[in-house]
């Protein structure tokens, strides 16, 4: 089955190219069949291709499967090729598997479009391009499907491109993304410079020898590398694309911030792990960046009132944890939250959704209430959902990854990074019970009408089942791929998992005092000067986007209107001015006259007799 791990990411490939010209002559029913039916394709693949690696695993546990030769100049010749090894299979397994839920929700979800099957066009080319990313063997190639997916966010982004809102901020996510994407391609540049190559293992295997601990040469090659990830997985500095990208249909909103896109990041240095820890600079900026980010979207979070954008500060927390767990070196945690993230915050994503529908285009939560009866499948959903993303100890899969990364950043010295993540699970907490609260219980508001059909229910059901223990329980399959930490500290594990689980407890009790009932405390204390203030920075993300508006966006259109009719310009429209007058001229000369047609005719044979002459 090795040999079929190309169709993971062809397949796809060719539900896009499909879909993309014979679009406007399909029906729903055969656009749908299409886009979900090719993602279903390649998570069968996966599965497959899962089960033979987990039995009969490939000679050194990696299986390369190369496909054509890109290019060749001189010694630098990167190919089209697969590599698959525990690390790629599981990111393998996230995207396609709840990609495919993600898609068949989709088919429910936006019945009636006008616009159906473009959509799932872009939804497969997002899938074939996060592939791309995670088995390609070289640097290079990683970053083609790095851009693709790029690309496919500012397409689906502003998917509804009629309203000027949605275009502006799928034009902010391409533009802020990019500044990390020119950020990691400068580190790659730099990185072949030094070894010769932008081969994944091979590059591991020479960085050692030609570099010391500490160098300042792969100290910034890693943060540029960091720079890169900043960007796609949308943390501090970055991150004000990913609550404005909420403009998309919600199923993008749960495809970009579940499993693919802002995973990329996390994956990136994941699987460069080689090159972090002879940075250890760049690795301490990893979990600080992390640190910084998972505190303020989690604060940011706290005082949102449109439900998606509740969930978008959310992911941006939770990927700082994951940069948590980079920087204290618990790169299986890290992933392993990474897989049990995707499960609860799809779901979670796909439930508001279904929530948005039944209350017709609604998303403000205080304009909700009370849909717990109305809705009963999606407050489940949503609350074993809120509780995974809270970590609700034993019965959630949160709380097992949740708990790994905190664990091993305490036992590993990083005090400051465990102090963080554990003020971050109590503000998690708080949030997202919070917005169930306030949705679901208290005084019905607005009539809500639930869906149907198994598009609808199937995704969301076994969502919902992963994201409990039963999603805690999956084995990855990390072992001789990512370094694994031996602790000395074994006896204070029992008091940090209680430790965690109060937290976590505390945070939901919290909520549940302040949101329930009349909620007199947190009305009063929005009304004093500082809740005032507080809540007024919290809710414009801590004002970035005003302060990048000030130092970026302002000085560069002052700048461009200033320079818009430079000598440059005006050189260069100087010729197309020229051609257009010649042109006038010569077809004010085609005025239908014969006497002027015969006059010509004449001069021109004397012109030419001229020259003849005089020659």
């Amino acid at each position: 089955m090795f040999n079929a791990l190309f169709l993971a990411c062809f397949v796809p490939l060719l539900g896009f190219v499909i879909l993309t010209f014979s679009g406007k002559r399909l029906s729903e029913t055969s656009a749908a069949a299409i886009g979900v039916g090719t993602v279903g394709i390649a998570a069968l693949t996966t599965l497959a291709v899962a089960i033979q690696f987990c039995t009969v695993p490939p000679a050194g546990g990696v299986f390369t499967q190369p496909l054509w030769q890109w290019l060749q100049v001189g010694n630098f010749a990167p190919r089209f090729a697969l590599r698959l090894d525990g690390l790629s299979l599981t990111m393998l397994g996230v995207v396609t598997g709840v990609g495919f839920f993600i898609h068949l929700f989709a088919a429910w979800y936006m019945r009636g479009d006008e616009s159906y099957a473009r959509f799932f066009a872009y939804m497969n080319l997002f899938i074939a391009s996060m592939v791309f990313l995670v088995l390609g063997d070289n640097l290079l190639f990683l970053y083609f499907g790095w851009e693709g997916v790029g690309l496919c966010s500012y397409l689906l982004i502003g998917f509804w491109y009629r309203d000027p809102a949605n275009g502006a901020a799928a034009r902010k996510a391409f533009v802020v993304t990019r500044v990390g994407d020119a950020f990691m391609a400068i580190g790659l540049f730099w990185l072949y410079r030094e070894l010769g190559t932008l081969d994944i293992q091979q590059a591991a295997l020479l960085a050692p020898g030609h570099f010391a601990t500490g160098d300042r040469a792969i100290t910034m090659i890693t943060l540029l590398l960091l720079g890169g990830a900043v960007g796609k997985s949308a943390q501090l500095p970055l991150q004000t694309w990913l609550p404005d990208a909420m403009a998309g249909p919600t199923p993008v909103s749960a495809l970009i911030h579940a499993a693919t896109m802002v995973t990329a990041g996390v994956y990136l240095i994941a699987r460069t792990h080689g090159l972090f820890e002879l940075a250890p600079y760049s690795l301490h900026a990893v979990g600080v960046v992390g640190a910084a980010t998972l505190l303020l979207a989690g604060c940011a979070a706290l005082v949102q009132t449109d439900i998606k954008r509740i969930l978008a500060y959310s992911t941006i927390s939770q990927i700082g944890y994951m940069f948590v767990g980079l920087g204290a070196g618990a790169w299986g945690a890290a992933i392993f939250h990474l897989m049990t993230h995707a499960f609860f915050k799809a779901l979670l994503f796909l439930t508001a959704g279904a929530v948005i529908l039944a209350c017709h285009h609604e998303q403000d939560i205080f304009k909700m209430g009370g849909l717990r009866k109305q809705l009963p499948l999606a407050y489940a959903c949503f609350l074993v959902g809120g509780a995974s993303l809270a970590a609700l100890p034993l019965v959630t899969a949160g709380f097992y990854s949740k708990d790994e990364i905190l664990w091993e950043a305490y036992a590993g010295g990083h005090l400051g990074l465990f102090i963080a993540g554990l003020l971050g699970a109590f503000i998690t907490s708080l949030y997202i019970f919070r917005l169930i609260f306030t949705v679901f219980h208290g005084e019905a508001k607005i009539e809500a009408r639930p869906g149907h059909g198994p598009a609808y229910w199937l995704p969301l059901g076994v969502l919902l089942v992963l994201s409990t223990f039963v999603g805690g329980m999956i084995h990855l399959p990390l072992g001789g791929v990512l370094p694994m930490l031996e602790h000395t500290a074994g006896s204070a594990k029992l008091p940090v998992e209680l430790l965690s689980a109060a937290v976590a407890v505390g945070g939901i009790a919290l909520a549940g005092v302040l949101f329930l009932g009349e909620r007199r405390f947190v009305t009063w204390l929005a009304g004093t000067l500082p809740g005032r203030l507080l809540s007024r920075l919290w809710l414009r993300g801590w004002g970035f986007d005003w302060l990048y508006d000030q130092l970026f966006v302002r000085p560069f259109r002052w700048f461009a209107h200033k320079n818009a009719r430079d000598g440059i310009d005006l050189a260069i429209l100087a010729i197309p001015s020229g051609l257009l007058s010649l042109n006038g001229g010569l077809v004010r000369t085609q005025n239908g006259r014969i006497r002027w047609y015969a006059a010509s005719m004449a001069l021109g044979a004397v012109l030419l007799i001229t020259v003849a002459i005089l020659s």
